[in-house]
C-alpha cells in the first residue's frame, strides 16, 4: 500500500502553481470573477441555514443569480481561451458581447422571479 506524503502534496502544488502562472491575465480575471460568485452563492446559502429562508423566492433568486452568473462566467473562459480549438474562429468581443446578453436576460428571468 503506498502512502501519500507530504512531500507529494507539495509536488502537486508546485506544478499546478506553475501551470497556473502560464495562464494569461484576461483568464485569471475571469477565474477570479467565477470564485467570487460561488462564494457569494455559498455565502446565502449559509445565511439561509443560520437565520431562515422566509421569503424563499429571494433566496432562490439569490443563488440562482450567482450560480448562473459563474456558468455564463466558465463559458466566456472557454470561448476566450486561445488554446481552445473550438472558438478559433470566435472573437473574443463576440464572446463578451454573448456573455452580456446572456446575463441580462438571466437577470430579467431572475427580477421576474422575485414578484
Amino acid at each position: 500500500m503506498v502512502k501519500s506524503t507530504s512531500k507529494d502534496a507539495q509536488d502537486l502544488f508546485r506544478s499546478l502553481r506553475s501551470a497556473y502562472s502560464a495562464t494569461p491575465t484576461n483568464l485569471k480575471i475571469i477565474d477570479l470573477y467565477v470564485v467570487f460568485a460561488v462564494f457569494t452563492a455559498l455565502i446565502q446559502v449559509a445565511y439561509m441555514a443560520m437565520v431562515g429562508s422566509f421569503p424563499f423566492n429571494s433566496f432562490l433568486s439569490g443563488v440562482l443569480s450567482c450560480i448562473g452568473t459563474a456558468v455564463l462566467a466558465v463559458c466566456l473562459r472557454i470561448q476566450v481561451n486561445k488554446e481552445n480549438k473550438e472558438f478559433k474562429d470566435l472573437a473574443p468581443e463576440r464572446a463578451f458581447a454573448d456573455f452580456v446578453l446572456c446575463n441580462l436576460v438571466l437577470h430579467l428571468v431572475i427580477i421576474n422571479f422575485l414578484g
